[in-house]
């Protein structure tokens, strides 16, 4: 592994915590000696894109809150993070706001009685778009890779479609799944 390599996981990110950092991100940064923030773009009611409603098993014109992070280690951004809420979950709330939310939006869906239970993640490498690129600050012929998660609640009703973009190779996923 690479020295600029980042190993990530999901785990901290799947359960609320009950207490600890406000900052996951920046905590897990710092538990390796890196430093990690966030910066969030935009918060806002939109159509859903095709694919996101198809995941949240809901018609073409639902609408759904989307807040969209650019994730940075050691002041270079390293992700793009675009995640996509049931409108009828988000509105009104903090969800829908540009401003951090404290312990994370699992601890805030938590707090609003909605717990996800199961998590279906898939990945895929491909090319940048223009967008990406100039926001990861990679090369035109430097791979990303996406990772989609849907989280579910215990009724197998969607949660969140989170949709995060990553530099291939700065970049290893890691998964750890206990069986019984």
């Amino acid at each position: 592994m690479s020295t600029g390599e980042w190993v990530s996981t999901s785990m901290p990110y799947l359960t609320p915590p009950d207490k600890g950092p406000s900052d996951l991100w920046g905590a897990e940064a710092a538990a390796k000696g890196r430093r990690g923030s966030q910066r969030i773009v935009r918060a806002e009611e939109i159509a859903a894109p095709s694919e996101v409603t198809e995941l949240l098993g809901a018609p073409a014109e639902q609408t759904v809150v989307v807040r969209r992070r650019i994730m940075y280690l050691d002041d270079e951004p390293c992700e793009l993070t675009d995640t996509y809420y049931p409108a009828h979950l988000a509105r009104g709330t903090r969800l829908a706001s540009t401003a951090k939310i404290p312990g994370g939006a699992v601890r805030l869906l938590a707090e609003l009685g909605h717990v996800g239970v199961r998590v279906r993640e898939d990945v895929i490498a491909r090319m940048p778009n223009a967008e990406e690129q100039g926001t990861l600050q990679t090369g035109p012929h430097e791979p990303v890779l996406e990772l989609t998660r849907l989280t579910l609640d215990g009724d197998d009703r969607p949660l969140q479609v989170d949709v995060m973009v990553m530099p291939a190779q700065r970049q290893r996923l890691r998964y750890e799944l206990r069986i019984g």
